[in-house]
């Protein structure tokens, strides 16, 4: 597999509605598409899904983009690579930067598949040929608006409901939800706004039988959410300090948490999502796989991972319609209920559309060989 070619498109895609965590508002998403070419004319897409901003992990886009453009594209373009898991050597002496490198692992993934006659969940390894699908809700102004929320999405099939959390907006909010639901599957996700210091305070969510909180504390905070796991009787999931492998080790290791959000951008692609859910089934972790708000092209790659074996609980991987009034694919990712259906097609299982990514792009730029 010969890259010749790759192309850089950086978008701005509007949200149908501003989406609020712990770390601000987002009111478009802002991301890289990479289109690679090889040798025999088959070009593949991968998602650059950094934010503008670092407060998510250390990466951010303008960074990437530089990466990508600078050092990552013009070293790819100069190696053959039998499989998408050679980029891994290929790239061994990058320091972290996982989004820059999962858009090439992916775009790579695309092409293999391209190549080798089979969809993105098959190349892989995946087994089922269903994703149940969960839902996100940011920071609402009030409890009633958070329970009016909640009941709109279990009215519309979602089984899972992830409500995001902040000081101030967490206990009495989803008291609220589980007062009004009794029997829904409910997780909180905190995006590091707490400190071991919040014990009092994160004990009582106990009271609300929530299947997980998801990364409370701090991003390098292994050994506290070790701590806290340890205080509490709900489970802890890990996002932002599963970046690696080696993270998912240390997080068995020490006991700082029961599930792993897998989210491909973060972890560095598809390879390296892989090989977590492989350690995590090993050793007793469940795994589900969350969202970036991403396009089309980042939830194919959402959706392939979904469908390995290790993936146990409902992820996020919404319709695109939730988020966005046009995508970038055709056809859009859409629901059935809670249910999406994996693709059987050849590569992403989506068309990418060129005309909504002309509409929708602000910048790019070509490398060749």
């Amino acid at each position: 597999m010969q890259i010749v070619q790759a192309t850089l498109y950086r978008l701005s895609l509007p949200l149908k509605h501003p989406f609020t965590t712990s770390f601000g508002q987002l009111g478009a998403k802002q991301c890289l598409i990479l289109e690679l070419v090889d040798e025999l004319g088959h070009h593949g897409f991968g998602e650059g899904a950094a934010f503008e901003v670092p407060f998510y992990t250390p990466e951010f886009l303008d960074g990437d983009w530089a990466l990508l453009e600078r050092q990552l594209l013009p070293r790819l373009l100069k190696t053959p690579l039998a499989h998408p898991d050679d980029g891994d050597a290929l790239f061994s002496y990058v320091r972290h930067n996982e989004m820059a490198r999962a858009a090439i692992n992916c775009a790579l993934w695309d092409l293999f598949t391209q190549r080798t006659g089979q969809s993105l969940a098959q190349a892989i390894g995946g087994t089922k040929t269903q994703v149940e699908a969960g839902v996100s809700i940011g920071i609402q102004p009030s409890p009633a608006e958070l329970v009016t929320k909640v009941g709109d999405y279990l009215a519309a099939g979602y089984r899972r409901i992830k409500m995001k959390i902040q000081p101030g907006h967490d206990y009495d909010y989803l008291r609220a939800v589980r007062e009004a639901y009794p029997n829904a599957m409910l997780m909180a996700d905190a995006n590091s706004a707490y400190r071991l210091s919040d014990l009092p305070l994160l004990k009582r969510l106990d009271d609300l039988h929530l299947t997980m909180i998801e990364q409370p504390l701090g991003a390098d905070d292994l050994v506290e959410h070790a701590a806290l796991q340890a205080e509490l009787a709900t489970a802890l999931c890990l996002d932002e300090s599963i970046n690696s492998l080696a993270d998912a080790a240390t997080m068995a290791k020490l006991g700082s948490g029961r599930i792993i959000n897998v989210k491909v951008a973060r972890v560095g692609g598809l390879s390296a999502a892989k090989r977590i859910q492989d350690f995590a089934s090993q050793h007793g972790l469940e795994c589900w796989c969350g969202g970036m708000l991403a396009t089309g092209i980042g939830r194919a790659f959402d959706l392939a991972v979904a469908t390995l074996p290790g993936f146990t609980l409902p992820n996020d991987i919404s319709a695109a319609a939730r988020y966005f009034d046009q995508d970038i694919t055709t056809p859009p990712v859409t629901l059935n209920g809670a249910i999406i259906d994996v693709p059987t097609q050849v590569g992403l299982g989506f068309e990418v559309d060129q005309a909504a990514l002309a509409k929708f792009t602000t910048q790019t730029v070509q490398v060749n060989r």
